[in-house]
């Protein structure tokens, strides 16, 4: 499937470090230095050259001068957390490709932050990389931006359920949901909650969220509650939202999991409660970890392919400039296991 724009057809000029002095009305070595992270500039002075570099789409140049191509061997590849076995394993399938036409993934954390990645794409862009891989399809309008001045292809991985940049690799979080409501519906359960972390802050998350809440609603269970942790994902966090959830609504028989972390830890706490599962209290997970095929009950959930994922978003930033943006739609599978 074809979708997207390619940023390589409408390439505008690059603005440089004097555009952004003048739209700010400051001098281009208050420019740089604020670019530079220099100490003691101004909070004012600060927000002044952002504002301007944000609106400009502005990334400095480190290889000016220093490259016939202005590009490196570098692709960037910008992914939300590497506390979550999740991304990791997207990143191994990048590199396993990468690797193979001498290239090497450049890392940026974004921690979920919009501000924060904005700013780490400034700063991987700045190094002139051959491409870039972004997590998820709801950036700040400047990230591409920033992309299309430098001309160079992008690819964006997770999720599809969206307009891309350029290309797009991931699964359809919209049908997973709708699929995960229905198996747990199949199943007997009617008195379903939801646990989710990092104040939902993943778009495609809550996506996945809402969708789920619609499909039970429509199958006649709509969901009875569901505990939104402030913290990052973790099993303790896990452990402990599915208690705050039992206390809220104990007529619960089955807890939809934001993903595999946040799911092992509500079997977990099932265990050292004494709560029968999956009899008493069903637990489905999202992602299928591998610990989650290891543990005394098999971790039900939704498995989605992230080394092939990654592998495939560095074959579609490859093979972009010879065949156009594409979305790819993967597949992902219901793992019937033993805590439903």
């Amino acid at each position: 499937m074809t979708n997207g724009s390619n940023l390589r057809f409408h390439k505008p000029a690059r603005a440089t470090l004097k555009d952004v002095a003048n739209l700010a009305g400051v001098s281009e070595i208050s420019v740089s230095r604020v670019m530079r992270d220099a100490p003691n500039i101004s909070a004012s002075l600060r927000e002044k050259v952002m504002t301007a570099a944000n609106a400009l789409s502005y990334t400095p140049n480190r290889l000016a001068g220093a490259l016939k191509s202005q590009t490196s061997n570098q692709v960037a590849v910008v992914l939300p957390s590497m506390s979550n076995i999740v991304f990791s394993s997207v990143l191994d399938g990048i590199e396993s490709v990468l690797s193979k036409h001498g290239l090497h993934a450049v890392l940026g954390v974004s921690e979920y932050d919009s501000q924060r990645e904005l700013e780490v794409v400034r700063e991987l862009l700045a190094w002139s990389p051959m491409g870039i891989i972004l997590t998820g399809l709801h950036q700040d309008p400047a990230v591409a931006g920033m992309i299309g001045q430098l001309d160079i292809p992008v690819v964006q991985i997770m999720d599809i359920d969206g307009s891309p940049i350029g290309s797009a690799v991931g699964i359809s979080q919209n049908e997973a949901a709708s699929a995960a409501a229905d198996y747990l519906y199949a199943k007997g359960y009617r008195n379903i909650g939801y646990v989710g972390a990092w104040r939902e802050k993943p778009d495609r998350s809550r996506a996945r969220r809402l969708t789920f809440e619609k499909r039970l609603a429509a199958l006649g269970s709509p969901l009875i509650g569901s505990y939104i942790s402030d913290d990052r994902s973790s099993a303790s966090v896990g452990s402990s939202a599915t208690a705050k959830l039992i206390e809220m609504h104990p007529e619960l028989d089955c807890i939809f999991y934001a993903n595999d972390d946040l799911a092992l830890g509500g079997l977990f706490y099932a265990m050292r409660s004494g709560i029968d599962v999956p009899t008493e209290l069903g637990v489905m997970g999202f992602n299928g970890i591998d610990i989650g095929k290891a543990t005394p009950l098999l971790l039900s959930g939704v498995e989605t392919p992230r080394y092939e994922m990654g592998q495939e978003a560095a074959r579609l930033l490859l093979s972009s400039k010879f065949e156009g943006p594409q979305v790819k739609d993967l597949s992902f599978k219901i793992i019937d296991g033993e805590t439903t």
